[in-house]
């Protein structure tokens, strides 16, 4: 008769232990995963709660949520794809030009009125309105300029990257000929500074201009100073994926 018994002889103490290193595999593998969803979970968390706050401040004062655009706009990055750069870190292109910024900012006048921060991939640099355009006008002030060409110094280094000009007002409303509401302010103050740009040899495939009105404020209007702050005009840099 055939023994189909199983003999200790052919068992080692390395065999018994063989299958723990699959299994401490397995759940380094799993520790990782977590890690990695936790991290991604709370990518822009901070900003989306500061968002929901000033929603629920507006709500219960009876106005509009002005800051919900905001929200949406942070929603819309959040339905991205999110890529190896965005959980690794900006590339080194990237975190050149952010250097170059903040040394911008370090280096020139209005440095109290400049800001730059990166977001989703992109670098943005943050201009008090006040710096640059005088109430209800979308004309530059002549003291802006020599901030503009120091900034044009920076974006010529970077021709690989686009620009997004992105004009904010306050919610203080304006009804002129030129300006019938803030949509059209901010529109026109982006553009007018597109065209410098463009006058002083920045590329306009480079280049584009958006307005949003008081669509998205910083800080709620609700004084002298946060208004202040509301009226800016934003520079977007988001490198290329072609040739431009």
């Amino acid at each position: 008769m055939r023994d189909t018994q199983y003999h200790n002889n052919f068992i080692t103490d390395d065999d018994e232990a063989t299958w723990l290193v699959t299994y401490a595999d397995m759940m380094t593998l799993l520790l990782v995963f977590f890690i990695l969803l936790y991290t991604l979970s709370s990518f822009e968390k901070h900003k989306v709660e500061a968002a929901m706050e000033t929603v629920k401040n507006e709500l219960q004062q009876n106005k509009a949520p002005e800051d919900i655009m905001a929200l949406l706009e942070l929603s819309k990055i959040s339905d991205q794809k999110i890529s190896i750069e965005d959980v690794t870190g900006l590339t080194l292109r990237k975190k050149s030009l952010f250097k170059d910024m903040n040394h911008l900012i370090n280096t020139v006048d209005h440095a109290a009125h400049l800001d730059t921060y990166a977001l989703g991939g992109k670098i943005i640099l943050r201009v008090s309105g006040e710096v640059l355009f005088t109430s209800g006008s979308a004309v530059l002030k002549p003291g802006a300029l020599p901030l503009f060409d120091r900034m044009i110094t920076v974006f010529e280094n970077y021709p690989d990257f686009t620009i997004n000009i992105k004009g904010h007002t306050d919610n203080v409303p304006i009804s002129t000929q030129a300006f019938p509401s803030n949509w059209e302010l901010s529109a026109i103050r982006a553009t007018t500074v597109l065209k410098y740009l463009v006058s002083k040899g920045i590329r306009p495939q480079r280049l584009t201009a958006t307005g949003y009105g008081d669509i998205m404020p910083l800080k709620p209007n609700t004084t002298d100073a946060n208004r202040a702050a509301n009226r800016r005009v934003e520079f977007v840099l988001e490198k290329s994926q072609t040739e431009i």
